[in-house]
């Protein structure tokens, strides 16, 4: 099972989180060609290794945070607030992942 930081809760199980996507997509523009819209919704790398995603705490604080995570070992290396509006967190850098209790 993964340990996610979360920034206000702290260390918690995967299963208090829900996975919201690649958080290094960027949505198009509102005048974007249909082309840019399909990409956006339906198109993924689906590399393996590190990668950047989004996450939702929602059996805990309801916050969104980011979490920086390699596909293949599933080490976390990094979380921190998904949005630099909310209230900065305890995101330190520091890798969370299934070992550590």
């Amino acid at each position: 099972m993964l340990r996610i930081e979360c920034p206000w809760c702290g260390v918690r199980n995967e299963d208090e989180f829900s996975y919201g996507g690649d958080a290094s997509v960027q949505r198009p523009t509102d005048g974007g060609s249909l082309d840019e819209w399909y990409d956006y919704v339906y198109t993924r790398d689906n590399s393996a290794g590190k990668h950047t995603e989004h996450w939702q705490h929602l059996n805990g604080c309801r916050a969104w945070i980011t979490v920086v995570r390699d596909t293949i070992t599933h080490e976390i290396f990094d979380t921190a607030p998904a949005s630099s509006n909310l209230p900065p967190g305890s995101g330190s850098g520091k890798k969370t992942n299934g070992v550590k209790s």
